[in-house]
């Protein structure tokens, strides 16, 4: 069966036509089902699916994600249970092996029931919707997604353990904690904290030897390359493609794109009735993610008895995380909680067991067996210890390193527990629906029909008594969680005097607070949620329109304080002044359109690069890389000894070089007239959105697979998150509006589209609305769900 798929599938692959996906209209015989199911795609490709019982509509939510989403689906469930290697060949097998190294391996019912008081039955009929498409594809080859056929990979079928996958956790300390050792361990506690933004300030940089020994010798690409390659997304190469698919240069290339370092940034409000329009609440939210095809998220309606929820989510996660029901309205931004930690130990001289206490512990080894196309199957070991995985040993220097993750212990798949959210009436039931939500740690704001508006702070919160889990620490016993922080110990609000909540990852905890044991020091630069404060401290009648407005608001704080800096500067070109006069005039709109726009940002890039050259010493650079803009910022308005002894002439020096630089940049891309000059631009900064195959394909494939370049504005600091470099890569491909006085006024995005098929007509049909800050709208009374009515499908028990 599977050969005969590939091959039926292959026949049409090399020619991808839009709007050539088989038809998805009328009856369907589906076997799972007990009553008739009623899935309606509207216009913009939201559906909206009807079911008798909570068992059918979860299990016909499994089905439109696999029928819409295959593609992204099948690679989600292979490195959920590290399967890549029976597909693709032996390199994906250490690949594998980290993913089932960091797989959960508790009571599973315990686990399932975690999320809902009946998640077992949501998540087992969820999963028998997906194998249901499955099936069904494996019966009809031309259902089959064509990139999914390029690969030859067949898809396979998906169990609860999938649903509950850890490999995008959404968390990263541990990286951070090995960062800021290996920096102390070179230039110092004081320069480090100098250097780098924590809040609060005052943390303890104090490494232990045996750490300093371990991050002095081995490089973090080599100590969390099991933490790292169990979550990365996978890039391909193109010997695992079909030979009509690559391009000719595609001999021996990775799929890689130039991605932006990740960034898990994302604005959310809740606005009281007193300062709307309406009288009532408006939510809205923007959560920022890699932008992708197919999308990170899927929107879907869910109505049964029980149930009538609308929103975006994950594809690959029953219920919707982000949303409405007929109560109330919530939105999330991610929040800083430290749930990670690195324990270091002592080997003993066989490297079979590690030093807690006096004595040495023996490794806990699993073995499994990794499936390889093209090859034997090959055994693996893992190798855990009290902490968790262990993620590396230095066998010579008898040394290992393991990770404790709060994201491993019961609960920790994300996301999964909006189940209880999806359900809640009340802001106390939302409340305790949120003790459920450990990952990832999230801002939650609330709104519901009485007018109370909330924000709560949720995640899987360890306790340290004895250090802030900065820095790896020894894992011989005197560094021990000691439970977690419980929900009414994190950060909370209700109906706040000043009408409104803004939350953007910034560090929005209150001075007086004192569990910052649990919570991250890193969090966001502050200029998106000052600037969202701004704003909605000064707004007095919100709207729908005027909060879809303000997600795409593109005003660049940090400008207000660098632009100024540029009076006193001497410039000797023509060129060079007459772009000065032009950013000292600029209205601090990062707009595709701008010109001094693409001054500002062109000069904002060679001031980090420059200020950094001046402010990291030589052997911390290929660990710190930058600093942050708010530390650039003030050392450029008020320079000291960190840039030299002459500090101001190296200030000044660095704002010159950085402006002359940017001038020379523009005019290489744009020529000499800086009318011509525009910030959003394919030649500065644009949306191209690649697909995972994009760098291996030959370019008719290309056009149809990556949509773009398209022209955007906003950087990786404005409202409009845009990302710093010329394409955008993260931001916000979700952005929901809602206004409690009338749900059907409630706007939406998700670009590119909501399937993942490159034939179908809602692939990309998202992505000009999008790119041009505009939305459809999220239809949820039945009168305006028939009144957008694109397709019905009605699957019935076969």
């Amino acid at each position: 069966m599977r050969s005969l798929l590939l091959c039926a599938a292959l026949l049409y692959a090399p020619s991808i036509t839009v709007g050539a996906q088989p038809a998805a209209r009328g009856a369907v015989l589906v076997s799972g089902l007990t009553a008739p199911v009623t899935l309606t795609r509207d216009s913009a490709g939201i559906v909206h699916i009807e079911a008798q019982n909570e068992h059918d509509l979860f299990f016909a939510q499994g089905y439109s994600a696999a029928r819409d989403r295959l593609f992204q689906l099948e690679l989600w469930r292979r490195q959920a249970t590290g399967t890549m290697a029976e597909a693709l060949g032996a390199r994906w097998v250490e690949r594998d092996r980290a993913a089932r190294l960091m797989q959960y391996r508790g009571d599973m019912a315990a686990e399932l029931a975690h999320y809902h008081p009946r998640g077992g039955a949501i998540i087992q009929a969820f999963v028998d919707g997906v194998n249901a498409w499955v099936e069904r594809v494996k019966t009809d080859p031309t259902l089959l997604p064509p990139d999914l056929a390029a690969l030859r990979i067949t898809p396979g079928a998906w169990t609860p353990a999938v649903v509950v996958s850890r490999h995008n956790a959404l968390a990263s300390n541990a990286s951070d904690e090995s960062n800021v050792a290996r920096a102390v361990r070179a230039i110092g506690a004081e320069a480090v904290q100098r250097r780098r933004l924590f809040q609060p300030a005052n943390v303890q940089l104090v490494l232990d030897s045996l750490v300093a020994q371990l991050v002095g010798d081995a490089t973090d690409a080599r100590m969390l390359a099991a933490y790292s390659g169990s979550r990365n997304s996978p890039t391909f190469r193109a010997n695992e493609l079909q030979a009509s698919w690559r391009k000719p240069s595609a001999a021996a290339t990775d799929s890689t794109d130039g991605r932006e370092a990740d960034r898990w940034e994302s604005n959310s409000w809740v606005i009281s009735g007193s300062k709307t329009a309406s009288g009532r609440p408006i939510v809205a939210n923007d959560p920022h993610r890699s932008i992708t095809v197919p999308s990170l998220r899927y929107m879907v309606h869910l109505k049964a008895p029980g149930w009538d929820v609308i929103g975006g989510g994950e594809p690959g996660i029953p219920g919707v995380a982000i949303g409405h029901n007929q109560h109330g309205a919530w939105g999330l931004t991610i929040f800083g909680i430290d749930s990670e930690d690195l324990y270091v130990y002592a080997l003993n001289s066989t490297n079979s067991a590690y030093r807690y206490g006096e004595s040495f512990v023996p490794f806990t080894t699993l073995r499994d067996s990794v499936r390889v196309k093209g090859a034997s199957t090959q055994s693996v070991a893992l190798q855990y210890t009290r902490h968790g995985p262990v993620l590396y040993v230095d066998s010579a220097r008898h040394v290992a390193v393991a990770l404790r993750a709060g994201w491993l212990e019961k609960g920790g798949a994300p996301y999964l527990a909006s189940l209880r959210l999806d359900q809640a009436r009340t802001w106390s039931e939302a409340k305790a629906a949120l003790t459920y939500a450990h990952m990832p740690t999230l801002n939650w704001i609330w709104a519901d029909t009485s007018g109370t508006i909330g924000w709560q702070t949720a995640g899987i919160a360890p306790v340290r008594k004895n250090w802030d889990g900065l820095m790896p620490v020894p894992g011989d016993g005197r560094y021990e969680w000691d439970g977690f922080l419980p929900i009414a110990q994190l950060p909370s609000e209700t109906n706040p005097s000043r009408g409104f909540v803004g939350t953007a990852n910034a560090f929005n905890v209150a001075p007086s607070y004192t569990r910052f044991d649990a919570l991250a020091r890193s969090w966001a630069e502050p200029f998106r949620h000052d600037r969202l404060q701004e704003v909605l401290d000064s707004t007095r009648a919100a709207t729908v329109q005027s909060s879809g407005a303000l997600q795409h608001d593109a005003t660049v704080l940090a400008a207000r304080a660098l632009v100024p800096l540029l009076q006193s500067v001497e410039l000797k070109s023509p060129l060079a002044k007459a772009a000065r006069d032009t950013l000292l005039a600029w209205n601090y709109e990062l707009s595709a359109a701008s010109r001094a726009g693409a001054i500002y940002a062109a000069w904002e890039r060679r001031l980090l690069s420059h200020t950094a050259d001046i402010a990291l010493p030589l052997d911390v650079r290929p660990i710190l890389r930058s600093v942050p803009l708010t530390r650039t910022i003030q050392w450029l308005t008020a320079p000291d000894s960190l840039l030299g002894d002459r500090p101001v002439d190296a200030r000044n020096f660095i704002l010159f070089r950085a402006f002359n630089e940017a001038v020379s940049d523009l005019r290489r891309r744009f020529g000499d007239t800086i009318s011509t000059w525009h910030y959003g631009d394919a030649r500065l900064h644009h949306a191209r959105i690649a697909h995972p195959l994009d760098a291996l394909v030959n370019d008719s494939l290309k056009r149809v697979l990556s949509p773009g370049p398209v022209p955007r504005g906003g950087n990786g600091n404005t409202l409009l998150a845009s990302g710093n470099t010329d394409n955008q890569t993260h931001g916000a491909s979700l952005r929901v509006v809602m206004d409690l006085a009338n749900w059907d006024s409630a706007i939406a995005t998700n670009t590119p589209g909501q399937s993942g098929d490159p034939r179908s007509p809602f692939y990309t049909n998202l992505f000009s609305l999008w790119a041009a800050n505009t939305f459809v709208p999220m239809p949820y009374s039945p009168a305006a769900v028939k009144a957008r009515t694109a397709d019905v499908v009605v699957l019935s028990p076969k």
